[in-house]
């Protein structure tokens, strides 16, 4: 068995088999990733159940909705409200001016393509589109999560450079040259990673001790 699968194989022992939350196409992704602020599951969820409850998420509720009420439904979700309401606004004219409403067909395209398409859109880098990609199924990326790059460099997938990219990159790579080249495989992965970063290997103060992945982690071996 490889490293990863060991190593995903501890987690999932650990803390279950994750699944994806909702939503699951890309229109409305971009969308709840613009819901919250600090952008997270629960910050995000919050703002957008209400948008969805209150004025709806398609295009042409979002555009429909005034400032001042998109302003006050994301309010639920975090601070900076005015900027989401206004990012929304631009999602759901794209979608729906330039993509005639279907965004999925537009990502039914070559990867690179693909990509280019959602990094139009507000907030979306590389790390935000391939999880897009690989949540929607549209390709098997190895996407890493983006507030969690430093699990898998310290238990050695990749190497860390002290540069974000730099970091993205080396860690896609480990786990793309082990992973196959699956989307079942690639998703588990990246839940589990996120799940793990979220709950014991914190960016700082990791709970170790807790940790069912220790024998596996550089940065364990390196400070204990």
């Amino acid at each position: 068995m490889s490293k990863v699968g060991r190593i995903l194989d501890r987690l999932e022992k650990h803390y279950g088999k994750r699944k994806p939350i909702p939503p699951a196409g890309a229109y409305e992704m971009l969308i709840f990733a613009n819901c919250g602020y600090p952008a997270n599951d629960v910050t995000c969820m919050k703002g957008f159940e209400a948008l969805n409850k209150r004025v709806g998420i398609r295009p042409d509720h979002i555009l429909a909705a005034s400032d001042q009420e998109l302003t006050a439904i994301l309010r639920l979700g975090g601070i900076v409200p005015e900027l989401r309401a206004v990012r929304l606004k631009e999602i759901a004219a794209r979608v729906k001016d330039k993509y005639a409403g279907d965004l999925g067909a537009a990502l039914r395209r070559p990867l690179p393509e693909a990509r280019k398409v959602l990094k139009q859109f507000p907030t979306i880098g590389d790390p935000g589109a391939e999880k897009i990609l690989l949540f929607t199924r549209v390709a098997p990326v190895a996407a890493v999560p983006s507030n969690c790059v430093h699990v898998p460099l310290r238990l050695g997938l990749g190497r860390a450079y002290k540069s974000y990219s730099k970091d993205y990159k080396s860690a896609q790579e480990a786990l793309a040259a082990e992973l196959p080249e699956d989307c079942d495989a690639r998703l588990r992965a990246y839940l589990l990673l996120q799940h793990h970063g979220q709950e014991l290997c914190k960016r700082s103060r990791p709970k170790c001790d807790a940790c069912p992945v220790t024998a596996d982690c550089r940065y364990f071996q390196a400070t204990r």
